[in-house]
Parts: structure tokens; sequence; C-alpha cells
């Protein structure tokens, strides 16, 4: 039973979106929907393999710019999540301030990253790096925030230091948040680095998508969303699966024997 359940499991996504393929084909076809509005699955499809090459580069040009900027958005993430996290005051101070600074729309932002960085790839990259850092911030604070005092006071009259309750305590107890917020931070990055392209770039699916609106092929534009939304998958998939290898003893017996597959 467990088996054909995760059987089930792994085959609903694809089945639910075939559906929607299929029911959106049925649609086009049957309400006469013209291609400049709506194009098909077929004609995005068509679209994808005639411009196979130029895709597939800019594609390359996207995701190692959202690469980049996820890496540094990690380091900077789970540096300030430890600030914050481990300090009481800190958390307190700054808490607001990151708050306050995501609530910006990062449209406003990328303007002033092109006067500081140009046009091109760096504000690709750094615009990336703003959209991802704040939630593995704010993941592994609170992982690092929510440590029972009581645990804390044992450990402490036992003799532990402070350094001992982050390494060995704190540290190992937001694992389970910051994993799973590299799942969402992924796809943030992917959203910075194509407006950035969209608005500051020569290369990219956003801006490959901006050339193919101003040149009215529709058919294209979506090709270039179908393959952000691949990639996005792609990265969050692989993310969640080494969220569930690393923090599976944070899970509870039966979720860990469907993980684990056995």
């Amino acid at each position: 039973m467990t088996r054909n359940r995760r059987r089930l499991e792994i085959a609903m996504p694809w089945l639910l979106s075939i559906g929607i393929l299929l029911i959106w084909q049925l649609a086009v076809m049957v309400f006469g929907i013209q291609p400049f509005v709506l194009p098909s699955p077929v004609d995005i499809i068509k679209a994808l393999v005639e411009n196979y090459s130029p895709i597939m580069q800019h594609a390359t040009f996207t995701l190692m710019s959202t690469m980049i900027g996820f890496l540094f958005g990690i380091l900077f993430g789970l540096f300030l999540g430890v600030v914050i996290g481990s300090s009481r005051l800190m958390y307190v101070g700054l808490y607001p301030v990151l708050i306050g600074f995501n609530s910006i729309p990062k449209v406003a932002v990328v303007p002033i990253l092109v006067l500081w960085l140009g046009i091109g790839q760096p504000t690709a990259i750094a615009t990336a790096f703003l959209l991802s850092f704040f939630p593995i911030a704010v993941n592994v604070a609170t992982g690092l925030a929510t440590v029972e005092p009581e645990m804390q006071d044992v450990l402490l009259s036992l003799g532990a230091t402070k350094t001992d309750l982050l390494l060995k305590v704190g540290l190992p107890r937001a694992m389970p948040y910051f994993f799973a917020s590299l799942k969402v931070s992924i796809t943030l990055a992917f959203i910075g680095a194509v407006i950035a392209e969209t608005i500051a770039s020569n290369d990219g699916i956003g801006y490959l998508m901006l050339q193919a609106s101003s040149q009215f092929r529709i058919p294209l534009m979506f090709a270039g969303v179908f393959v952000i939304a691949i990639m996005g998958v792609a990265t969050y998939l692989l993310f969640a699966l080494i969220e569930r290898r690393m923090t599976g003893w944070a899970f509870r017996g039966r979720d860990v024997q469907l993980i684990g597959g056995g």
C-alpha cells in the first residue's frame, strides 16, 4: 500500500501537468483562440524546436546568473540568519530592517543596480541575490531563535558555552529551516534574474521574451516562460532532494519511510 501510494505521489505532478496541457490545447481548438492571443501547447513546442539553439544559449545565461546570485544569497543569508538568530538584541534590531528591505519592489531597485554595475550579467546576479537571501536569513534566524530556553539553561548549567549551544544545538536545529528555505529562494532567484534581463541585459531568457514580444512572436515568448518554469522546477526538485537527504531525521517516522522509499 505504501509503495502504491508513493508511486501515485510521484505520478501526480506529471498527470496534472499533462491534464492542464490537454485542457489548454482543447480550449484553444474549441474556442478558436488565435496564437497572438494565446498560443496552444503545440505552437509553443514548435517554437521551442525551431528556436532551440538561441533558447538554450539564453537559458544557459539565465541559469548561470541565477545560480551565482543564489550562491551569494546562501552565504549571506546563512551568515545573517546566524547573526540575527543567535542574539536577541540583533533579532529585535535587524528583523524589522529586513522586513522593510524585502517590502521594496525589486523592479525599482534594478535601475539603481544598472547605475552601479552597468547593463549585463552583474545586474542579473545582484538582483537574483537580493531576492534569494531573505528567506534563507529569516528561516535560519527562526530556527536558532526557537531553541527551547529550558534546553539552553540545562546545557549551560552542565558547562556548555554559548558557542557550544550555537554549533551543537542551534545550527543543527536550524538545518531543516535552512534547507526548506533553499526551495523557496531558488525560485525567487530565477525571478530576480529574469526581471533584470528584461530591463538591463542583452542576453538571457528575459531578454529573449522581451524581444519576442516586441516582434509579436507570441509562441516564442511563451516558450521562454516554459523554459523558465522547467528550470525552476528542476532546481526546486534538486534542493528538495538535498533537503530530504540532509534533514531526514527531522521528519516523523512515516515521512522518513516515504522519503527513503522503503
